[in-house]
């Protein structure tokens, strides 16, 4: 399925100027994350040029048409725009060619003026787009942030989920998405998670009902997006079956083609299920950053993993 962003919307969360608008923005959308530099298209090299991305002007591009005369500065530019760029944006606050809007008004090309610096406005509007056009799926459970990890809690309807996510806020962490995470792949290596926008800040008790986790506990308890470090599935005891005592082992789960880890934990009454989360939270750390307790115990016991 391919996603789009609204061109407005990039406008407005990029904080852009408009400068020429062909009066169908609202109808307009972006299709692909990445943006480009004009610079070899405005030399005549127009191989695997593709007007589906934002064309950026910066300072090389500006300097470069500025020591042009009028007419060759208009040739140059009209072999660009010709191409009909999905956005074209004039970088640094830098004085616009009176071409460009010209040539704008000609083939109908958004004009738009950033006040960052070249490099920072590319930075933010890959990483806006990244986000905003990244392979997503909805996946019912709980994503809560402990201890700066994110923790994506899975299992059956019924098991305990909504109700640990609670015990976690009052414990001091924050609450992602409940009941329903929409789950974005933003890079080859990064899964971040969200809550659907109807139902941000809310989570269902069972006994109680809807209740307003931002209401409730403060804006300190709630976040909007959180890297996915972990997922938990929480699952009934099964007497029949054996539960390892040691490690996290190797358990992985794929989430849009990328492997996450992951921890079966089972669940009976007396079990403080928000403590063992916080203890996993924070042994992933560990392990992180470098420390595997069960590696140290089992060289203690000259026993190899």
């Amino acid at each position: 399925m391919e996603y789009s962003v609204p061109v407005l919307d990039f406008i407005k969360e990029l904080h852009l100027d408009i400068v020429y608008d062909p009066g169908n923005l609202s109808e307009r959308n972006i299709v692909i994350p990445d943006v480009s530099r004009p610079g070899m298209m405005l030399l005549g090299f127009k191989e695997h040029f593709d007007s589906r991305r934002i064309q950026i002007i910066g300072l090389m591009e500006y300097t470069y048409l500025q020591q042009l005369d009028a007419e060759t500065r208009m040739a140059h530019l009209e072999r660009f725009y010709k191409e009909c760029p999905v956005l074209v944006v004039v970088a640094r606050n830098l004085e616009i060619f009176q071409e460009m809007i010209d040539l704008s008004a000609k083939y109908n090309v958004p004009l738009l003026h950033a006040s960052d610096s070249t490099s920072d406005f590319m930075s933010a509007a890959i990483s806006y787009l990244n986000v905003e056009l990244a392979p997503r799926t909805l996946m019912h459970g709980e994503l809560v942030e402990i201890y700066g990890e994110g923790i994506l809690i899975l299992g059956e309807s019924g098991v305990g989920k909504s109700e640990t996510a609670i015990e976690l806020i009052k414990r001091g962490h924050r609450l992602i998405a409940d009941d329903s995470v929409e789950l974005r792949r933003v890079s080859d290596k990064t899964i971040v998670g969200k809550s659907p926008d109807n139902i941000r800040y809310f989570s269902e008790l069972r006994g109680i009902g809807i209740v307003n986790v931002k209401q409730l506990f403060g804006v300190g308890s709630i976040n909007i997006t959180e890297r996915v470090d972990l997922v938990i599935f929480l699952e009934e005891w099964d007497p029949q079956k054996s539960y390892s005592k040691i490690g996290m082992g190797t358990e992985t789960t794929n989430i849009l083609g990328l492997d996450v880890p992951k921890l079966t934990i089972p669940v009976r009454p007396g079990r403080n299920l928000a403590v063992i989360l916080e203890v996993a939270a924070m042994n992933f750390r560990n392990i992180k950053l470098g420390y595997d307790a069960e590696q140290e115990l089992l060289d203690n016991l000259g026993m190899i993993r």
